[in-house]
């Protein structure tokens, strides 16, 4: 039985954290621990984990080299749960390949929340043409929106930022990714562009686009959509 649950990594220097998450995610997966960096590389390649939980503040290499390395062989999810707090660090982190950032203290029903967005968005099939999250819908192959059952009609470039949002659905995406993932890396530092495109987005598909519900902002970092 356990053999069939999804296997989660988690790394992180102190043995109580380990144990507690460990005990919190029984029964729903299937854990296996690292206390350091190296040790997290060796097993993710020896264990092949489906998702690993990583701390920053590891004694050998801290999470963010430990996050480069990885992303060097593997697209394994990364969640990355630490004590700073500084939108830089987050940025940091996310840009190094980390798909989610938690800071602690957290709620372990948030922990969960963000594993199952996670894993539901890299076992999905990228092949499926249609997109649905609560009153929003996307055929990618006719290439039509509604909400609510109406038709939304968008302009080219912000049909590519929908479709990229989509595409990594439930990921936090720094400006920069968002940016580049859209529209190419020339476009990298163009943030005001971005934020326009996002403000006429949410008016699009928003029922109140002062309280997006599909499209939301991580102050300082970037934007995430919604997985409902």
């Amino acid at each position: 039985m356990a053999e069939t649950l999804p296997r989660i990594l988690v790394v992180d220097d102190e043995r109580p954290i380990r144990r507690f998450l460990s005990d919190s995610l029984d029964g729903q997966f299937m854990i296996i621990e690292a206390a350091n960096g190296l040790e997290a590389i060796h097993t993710a390649a020896v264990q092949r984990p489906d998702l690993i939980i990583l701390d920053l503040g590891l004694p050998d290499l801290d999470g963010v080299e430990v996050t480069r390395r990885l992303r060097e062989w593997t697209q394994v999810p990364i969640i990355v749960v630490s004590v700073r707090e500084q939108e830089n660090d987050k940025i940091t982190a996310l840009n190094a390949g980390a798909d989610d950032y938690l800071t602690k203290p957290f709620g372990i029903g948030e922990l969960l929340a963000r594993i199952r967005t996670v894993l539901r968005r890299v076992t999905k099939d990228e092949s499926e043409p249609v997109f649905i999250s609560g009153d929003l819908v996307v055929d990618f192959t006719l290439r039509t929106i509604t909400v609510a059952k109406q038709p939304i009609t968008l302009t080219p470039t912000e049909y590519d930022l929908l479709k990229t949002l989509i595409k990594h659905a439930g990921k936090v995406l720094t400006h920069r990714q968002l940016l580049s993932l859209a529209w190419g890396d020339t476009y990298e530092n163009e943030i005001h562009i971005l934020q326009v495109n996002i403000s006429n987005l949410r008016h699009k598909i928003e029922k109140n686009p002062s309280r997006p519900a599909h499209i939301i902002t991580e102050p300082g970092v970037g934007y995430r959509l919604v997985v409902d």
